[in-house]
């Protein structure tokens, strides 16, 4: 069971084994669409980013593209001669990549389904594709132990990274591009250059295959998850691991960050879903209804929701409780009427962080941060629009 939610956190997609794709709303947990085409069991499914349509790719061999809202399948798209595990929209949403066990990645038009592009060269299925932000690289990985580094727009290979030493089942690009990450059979989890395909880092501590990698959004950190059980959390820069997230009683499937990195969520063999706080690894939540493994979880943008898939037939939404950063400072006899002063304080009330018109969309809690006096830190304004004089905007 896969499972994904749109952009905007409001939709949820599902690719089940019982052939269908089916769209949820992620509030209130109705169906909305049940897209059938597919002959097949469903293995991969993706929003565009635009949340406006989605694909899916199926053990029936071929890729298909659907309107998220009406349910109507625009195209299908074939060309793989076996099975389809992984597909993914570019950022753009002009373009479709798909990998398959016949060991080939196949680049498509979004729009009218045309192939553009196979990408030929591994030698053994392909388990996990991806395109980098800007949409100008993808990478693959295969059972033949590589990864590889193509041109989106050529389909020429860039780079073959070789280091493993088995089948390598998940694979990542950093936000910006410029780094990849990937988990292996052989128990390691491996950092590369994009861009040059030199090795990095080798991040060691499982003692098991690695099953599900991610970067965080800046790219200071990986996650891993693994067959020992284990959810491990490791500096992208330096390989160094930061945290063992122990808790789960059997093999690791799935892992993710939050948008803003705060929070790691894992899905289990153990049929549990568990939240824990990246920082120090403390478990926050284990989410137990599920009755088979969970094989599939992802955080909505805003970090509130998660969803979970299962054989169990079944796709879970989860709200979390997250402590905000920030709360409104009341206003007190108000000539205007406003219930609030414009002014987001830090959560316990003390320290003026910014002002926002009582009117105006409150930003995003993960676009504050707020530093100690105590820290060794510094924020430079010198190139703010406002320029070094930006405070004198505000008055308290």
């Amino acid at each position: 069971m896969s499972a994904a939610f749109s952009t905007d956190g409001t939709l949820i997609v599902s690719g089940s084994p019982d052939k269908s794709v089916r769209v949820w709303d992620a509030s209130t947990g109705k169906e909305l669409n049940v897209l059938n085409g597919h002959t097949d069991s469903v293995t991969s499914v993706a929003f565009s980013t635009d949340d406006t349509r989605i694909v899916s790719g199926s053990e029936d061999k071929s890729v298909r593209a659907w309107d998220a809202l009406t349910g109507k399948e625009l195209n299908v798209l074939h060309g793989h001669t076996e099975l389809v595990y992984s597909v993914a929209f570019s950022t753009d949403g002009t373009r479709i990549v798909s990998g398959s066990w016949d060991k080939s990645v196949r680049v498509w038009d979004a729009s009218t389904g045309k192939e553009l592009n196979v990408l030929n060269g591994h030698t053994d299925s392909v388990n996990s594709v991806a395109f980098s932000t800007d949409g100008t690289l993808i990478v693959s990985s295969s059972e033949d132990k590589s990864v590889r580094v193509w041109d989106a727009s050529t389909g020429k290979v860039l780079n073959i990274l070789n280091g493993h030493t088995e089948s390598v089942d998940s694979v990542a690009f950093s936000t910006d591009g410029t780094r990849i990450v990937s988990g292996s059979w052989d128990k390691s989890v491996r950092v590369w250059d994009a861009l040059k395909g030199k090795e990095l880092n080798i991040l060691n501590g499982h003692i098991e295959s690695v099953t599900s990698v991610a970067f965080s959004t800046d790219g200071t950190r990986i996650v891993s998850g693994s067959r020992d059980k284990l959810v491990m959390v490791w500096d992208a820069s330096t390989g160094k691991e930061l945290n063992v997230l122990n808790g789960h009683t059997e093999s690791v499937y799935s892992v993710a960050f939050s948008t803003d990195g705060t929070l790691i969520v894992s899905g289990s063999r153990d049929k549990s879903v568990r939240v824990w706080d990246t920082p120090t690894g403390k478990e926050l939540s284990g989410l137990n209804s599920h009755t088979e493994s969970a094989n599939s979880v992802a955080f909505s943008t805003g970090g509130t929701l998660i969803v979970s898939g299962s054989p169990d037939k079944s796709v879970r939404a989860w709200h979390i409780k997250t402590q905000s950063r920030y709360i409104r400072e009341q206003a007190k006899n108000s000539p205007h009427g406003q219930p609030h002063t414009g002014w987001l304080l830090s959560a316990d009330g003390q320290v003026h962080l910014m002002f926002v018109p009582p009117d105006a969309w409150l930003p995003d809690p993960s676009n504050i941060l707020t530093i100690p006096p105590s820290a060794a830190s510094s924020v430079d304004f010198n190139n703010a629009t406002v320029g070094p004089q930006w405070h004198n905007c505000y008055h308290l």
